[in-house]
Parts: structure tokens; C-alpha cells; sequence
């Protein structure tokens, strides 16, 4: 997979861009909605990544608002991508758990107690302040978009989520097999870290963005926000807290490295922190 933009299509300029995001945000406040062929020109432009940093935030969330086509759920099988390694395959997300995905689900995933471990339902049982408390805020709406990762979950909100869909979290080695591959890359389009590359501090971007808008933050095999964007909880414990890869448009470029950690009490809630899904087994196609 070539991990470049393309080079060879019609730039689309910055002008027509601004342009773009005038209509999509028109039609997001018109009763209406918005036509197919908006949304597909929405698609189109993050996929050939013209425009400034701001501009394309802007495209992102737009296009996260009218229905983004890209987003899928677990249960469909080009959700999950299966990336060999040493020891069998790996199949995780293409993208981490988006807010739409999360959503959906907590709107009755609190109640179930199926889902949850003794511990996470022991921390549930003691709250009053699970994440729709907290995604309901007023402030809190650039954080709950629904293309973008999800972020101020905890540790036992993404292992309940994980369960409910019949997957877990990745393991800290298999992401970072998934981050290296056999190339041993310490990005996921190999070094160096360059610009432009990743949603981390230095996009001064100061928030998520839609999964897949930065076009070089993803391996050969299109897993994608690895380097940046949001954290991501791992299945890993040490002691009382859980390992974290610190990636995520809060931290520097430093976090981003395929084997840096980080560790967080198991109820920790950031506007940085999310987590993706990892299965047994490929996919059924």
C-alpha cells in the first residue's frame, strides 16, 4: 500500500475546501440533510489530505456529523484487519472505537451486567458519573463527535465495551507488532517521525480529530491512529494500573514511538484516552 498521498489527482484547493466545509455545515443545520454526493466529495477530500490542519478538523467533524460512510461496527468483517506475524496473525481495528460505536452501545451497555468484569462492576456499582455524564457536558462537545475515537472512557468502561462485542484489548506486544511489522518500523510509515504525520501536540490541533485524517499515521495494512490521535488503554496490567500507548494530539511526538507506555490507575478519564479492539481469530468474510 502506497502510505503517500496521492500525487497523481487533481489538487483540491484550500478555496474550494472552505467551500466544502460551507455546505456540509449548511446542510448539517438544514431540517434536509445532506445529499449523497456531499458526503462522497466530504470522503473524497480527507482521502487526497489538501488543506490546512484546521480546515481538515473541520472537514473531519462536518463529515462526522452528515454520516460518515467509513465507519463500521464490529460486527462487520472490514471493521477488523488481520496483520501476520511471527506467532499466527493478529486481527484488530482499523480504527480505534469511535464515539458513534461507543455511544450506541452505552445507551444500554451500562445496564448489562453481563459485560462486565467483578472489578469494572464493582467500580460501576460505586459512581455517579459514568461517560454519558460526562459526554452530555456542554464543554465536552468537540470530544464527542462521532467519527472521532472516543476518549474519557476508563479502563473498565473499554474492557465492558470489548466484552459486549465478543472481543477484548490488544495486548501491548501485539500493538506493537502491529505498529513495527517485520520491517521493525518505529512508525506506523516508518521514520522518521517527520511532519504533518500524526495528530500529537506539535498539529497544535489541541483535540481529536475523525479517525483516518491524517493519511500516513497507518501501516501497510491500514490500521490506522496508531502514532496519534488518542491513547489507547491495553489489556496489560502492572500492579493496580494498566498499560497505555500515550500517542494522542495531548502528548508530543515522543509518546508516539510504537513501544512507548504509559501508566494509568484503571479509572482514569482523559480527553486524550480511548482504546481499539482486538479478536480471536480472523474475521469471517
Amino acid at each position: 500500500m502506497d502510505l503517500e498521498p496521492p500525487r497523481d489527482a487533481e489538487p483540491l484547493h484550500d478555496e474550494r475546501l472552505a467551500q466544502l466545509i460551507t455546505a456540509a455545515r449548511n446542510a448539517h443545520r438544514g431540517s434536509g440533510g445532506a445529499d449523497g454526493s456531499l458526503v462522497r466529495e466530504l470522503v473524497q477530500a480527507l482521502e487526497k489530505g489538501t488543506g490546512s490542519g484546521r480546515q481538515r478538523l473541520a472537514l473531519g467533524e462536518v463529515l462526522g456529523l452528515l454520516g460518515d460512510p467509513r465507519l463500521l461496527r464490529p460486527s462487520d468483517a472490514a471493521y477488523w484487519i488481520t496483520v501476520p506475524a511471527d506467532q499466527g496473525s493478529i486481527t484488530i481495528g482499523r480504527f480505534p472505537v469511535t464515539t458513534a460505536e461507543y455511544m450506541e452501545w452505552a445507551e444500554s451497555g451500562y445496564r448489562h451486567r453481563a459485560a462486565w468484569s467483578d472489578e469494572g462492576w464493582s467500580w460501576l456499582e460505586g459512581i455517579n458519573d459514568p461517560w454519558l455524564v460526562h459526554a452530555r457536558q456542554p464543554e465536552s462537545a468537540p470530544f464527542v463527535v462521532p467519527n472521532q475515537p472516543v476518549v474519557g472512557v476508563t479502563y473498565w468502561e473499554a474492557q465492558a465495551y470489548a466484552t459486549a462485542h465478543g472481543a477484548r484489548l490488544p495486548r501491548q506486544d501485539e500493538r506493537v507488532w502491529v505498529v513495527r511489522g517485520k520491517e521493525r518500523r518505529p512508525y506506523p510509515w516508518g521514520s522518521p517521525f517527520g511532519e504533518g504525520n500524526a495528530n500529537t501536540r506539535e498539529e497544535v490541533l489541541r483535540r481529536p480529530t475523525a479517525v483516518g485524517l491524517f493519511l500516513r499515521d497507518r501501516t501497510p495494512e491500514g490500521v490506522r491512529d496508531l502514532a496519534g490521535n488518542a491513547a489507547e488503554w491495553l489489556a496489560d496490567e502492572v500492579g493496580e494500573h494498566r498499560i497505555v500507548h500515550p500517542g494522542s494530539w495531548d502528548q508530543p511526538s515522543m509518546a508516539a514511538w510504537a513501544k512507548a507506555i504509559a501508566l494509568y490507575p484503571p479509572d482514569t478519564r482523559r480527553a486524550d484516552l480511548g482504546f481499539r479492539l482486538a479478536r480471536e481469530g480472523a474475521p469471517d468474510r
